[in-house]
């Protein structure tokens, strides 16, 4: 397993502020990331390259874990088993080390870091290879930092006026949250209407078999916590079953992106 300090940025003499640009090519829906260090951020393509990824998926897995080991066991069962981007709760414990890892262990995958609250936190993410960062809410000082083009930055929105807020402020992508709470697939359908133009993921509440109603009415992603990570399974370290729902989910996304495709 590589050492976090050869990816991520940590105040030391031996080891100088860092930043990651990647230089993907197409294969199949898969990319290759070849990462290196430089002194300057990434090029924007990197950002697109992201949000393309995302919507090629259909899933973001979202992964809340007691500890880091159990973090790096679950995560590595999902992304063995047809998941390629995954979100790392930022109160998971060791979430830093564990992204870092995860970069380097799994190159082609999308890796990011979720319920991100402040700007402090994101540069730390970010400096650990993180290529996308996800809130509940709009987080300006989040937004102001994502100018940069270094990372895909999804902040959470719920009303009409917050969803066009964000995209005014630059957000390529917003998280409609809690959607189960404002109507679920009914609301991103009526969301779609005024806003075709602005990607949507659905986020919280959403079962593996909705993923197909979801992306046919417009979502270009969602959000699977516990039907991929399932909390018994956590609890247990049952990282077989996590690795049947990964895969099992990855197969549903993959048919309900093909469907929409050939009725477009």
């Amino acid at each position: 397993m590589a050492n976090l300090a050869s990816r991520c940025h940590l105040p030391t003499p031996q080891n100088p502020p860092r930043y990651f640009i990647s230089r993907p090519t197409h294969n199949h829906r898969q990319f290759t990331t070849v990462s290196c260090c430089c002194s300057t951020p990434s090029h924007p393509r990197a950002l697109h390259k992201t949000l393309s990824e995302i919507t090629s998926s259909g899933i973001i897995a979202c992964l809340r874990a007691p500890s880091a080991d159990v973090a790096r066991e679950a995560a590595a069962a999902a992304l063995s088993s047809g998941i390629s981007v995954l979100e790392i709760v930022m109160s998971t414990p060791g979430v830093l080390q564990v992204v870092g890892d995860l970069v380097g262990d799994y190159p082609t995958s999308t890796i990011g870091v979720g319920t991100v609250l402040n700007a402090e936190d994101a540069k730390k993410a970010v400096d650990c290879g993180a290529k996308f960062l996800m809130s509940p809410a709009i987080v300006t000082g989040i937004l102001d930092y994502a100018r940069n083009g270094e990372f895909l930055y999804i902040p959470g929105v719920m009303t009409p006026t917050e969803i066009l807020s964000a995209h005014a402020a630059g957000a390529q992508v917003v998280k409609v949250y809690p959607v189960s709470a404002l109507g679920g697939v009914q609301y991103i359908s009526a969301l779609k209407k005024p806003f075709p133009h602005i990607p949507m993921v659905a986020s919280q509440g959403i079962t593996i078999d909705s993923i197909r109603d979801y992306i046919a009415c417009g979502a270009v992603a969602v959000v699977l916590s516990d039907s991929i990570f399932d909390k018994d399974a956590i609890s247990r370290k049952n990282f077989k079953m996590i690795s049947q729902l990964a895969y099992t989910a990855s197969y549903s996304a993959k048919e309900a992106i093909e469907q929409c495709s050939k009725k477009r």
